[in-house]
């Protein structure tokens, strides 16, 4: 049978959780390069933003002082002109080598480079410019100044565009990033959801079947992993558990059979006297020529108390067999008769075992197991009365509605503690004296009761006994043809 530890078990969970981390891990390392390159993105957009303003500013002199210099014939306006034209022109020239394609498109760099070409141009045609009202170099130098403000402002919206692409397509990658955490996060829940947690489900349910005294194996899963080791490691414990119960329920047996001896042999000692003695009447009758009809008396005496010590030996021998568990139609009245026999010699003078069970009342029941629960309840309630006076009434009737036979065993007792009435199936649990009780015998009941398909309970009061309960099932009708 394959075996594995919770160790190794945890162990290989602990593997998938750090490969889980690691796989995370690298994942925000991705998503946060990612993030941080449209950062340095967008840092270097917004720079450029500011320098592209600053150009548009000395493009748009430039044309302020162009207008007041073809007024006015101001030689400090040419000047100021020329040196707005000189300021632009470094800007040109400072912004394409230092920031290039990371901080513009491809039609920013193209505006870049047709904006030098016409601030150039723009210069020689105002060097040669004669402001005097006659001559046309005015005009055509005002139609090259609104081209260089339209390149100028072309720049500065292509820009901005830029900016807000940049800025939208960050928001969308943080939105997909997280969608595809919340997916992650749900399909590890999942996972952990259908592997583990379905897993320590079965195993918890199982746990309590145990406690109840059934030991059902789990259904193995297919899949080949962590919680398939584990289900057939448990299932392997719930096997060793079964023959343990079994090898519990012999030896319990087996110290029923050490109280019930002194009983048996006193028993056996009855019709062994009995037939002693009819053997010596007998013999005497012989050698005297006596009667034949009171010679066959004699032997007819001597044949039952053979028939009723055969009957002890044969009970006590099928109370120790072991043998498997098997359902029979059994007749409860006959069953509880040899039960009652096998205690018979534990009652004392003043206790008194009241029968009241049905002679037709037949249950599906593996006699020999049904026997020992029978067994340990009658010794349990001649140990609850003690030395005084009282009386043990086994009743039994059948509730055909309910598909259930009920079997109670009523002592005039002690009773038991409140306190100890939730305990009183626990294995190894006792209210009795040190040396007087192991604590198994109703722990073995409650799990013969089970395995019956059964329930048994127990109702007391301190001083007043208690009733023990057991709820059988009937056998199923035969439907009609």
């Amino acid at each position: 049978m394959p075996h594995l530890s919770f160790s190794t078990f945890a162990l290989n969970i602990r593997q998938k959780v750090v490969l889980g981390l690691v796989i995370s891990l690298l994942g925000l390392g991705l998503l946060g390069s990612i993030s941080y390159y449209h950062l340095v993105q967008i840092d270097q957009a917004l720079r450029l933003a500011e320098v592209v303003d600053d150009l548009n500013n000395h493009v748009l002199e430039v044309r302020r002082y162009e207008k007041n210099y073809l007024l006015y014939a101001n030689p400090d306006d040419a000047r100021e002109t020329l040196d707005y034209i000189r300021k632009a022109l470094d800007l040109v020239e400072r912004i394409q080598p230092e920031n290039g394609p990371a901080a513009t498109s491809n039609d920013g760099q193209e505006a870049f480079a047709r904006l030098r070409t016409e601030l150039l141009k723009y210069r020689e045609n105002f060097l040669v410019l004669d402001p005097r009202p006659a001559h046309k170099e005015g005009s055509s130098l005002r139609e090259l100044g609104k081209d260089l403000v339209a390149t100028a402002q072309r720049i500065v919206t292509t820009q901005r565009e830029l900016i807000l692409r940049s800025v939208s397509t960050l928001k969308t990658q943080l939105l997909l990033s997280i969608c595809s955490f919340l997916g992650m996060g749900g399909l590890v829940a999942w996972f952990v959801g259908r592997k583990i947690v379905h897993a320590l489900n079965l195993i918890e349910r199982a746990t309590v079947e145990i406690v109840q005294g059934r030991f059902a194996p789990l259904p193995v899963p297919i899949a080949r992993d962590e919680t398939r080791a584990v289900v057939v490691a448990f299932n392997h414990m719930i096997e060793e558990l079964d023959k343990r119960q079994n090898q519990l329920l012999q030896e319990k047996k087996l110290a029923s059979l050490g109280v019930l001896t002194s009983g048996i042999a006193h028993q056996l000692n009855n019709p062994l006297n009995n037939i002693s003695t009819s053997c010596q009447i007998l013999k005497e009758e012989v050698d005297e020529g006596g009667d034949p009809e009171f010679a066959k008396r004699m032997l007819g005496n001597i044949h039952g108390e053979v028939l009723r010590s055969r009957d002890i030996v044969k009970g006590l021998l099928e109370f120790s067999r072991t043998s498997d568990f098997l359902l029979k139609p059994t007749a409860l009245a006959d069953l509880m008769e040899r039960s009652v026999n096998l205690v018979s010699s534990d009652l004392h003078p003043g206790l008194d075992i009241v029968r009241e069970v049905p002679a037709d009342l037949v249950l599906p029941l593996d006699a020999q197991r049904m026997q020992e629960a029978f067994l340990n309840l009658l010794l349990n309630a001649i140990q609850a009365i003690g030395e005084g006076e009282g009386r043990i009434t086994v009743s039994a009737a059948a509730e055909p509605e309910a598909g259930q036979a009920v079997v109670r065993f009523t002592d005039t007792g002690a009773g038991i503690p409140p306190e100890a009435l939730g305990r009183i199936f626990d294995p190894f649990y006792t209210t009795k004296e040190v040396g007087r009780g192991t604590g198994l015998g109703l722990s073995i009941v409650f799990g013969i009761v089970k395995k019956h398909g059964g329930t048994v309970n127990v109702e007391s009061t301190p001083g007043a006994g208690a009733t023990f309960t057991l709820r059988l099932p009937l056998a199923p009708k035969e439907p009609v043809a």
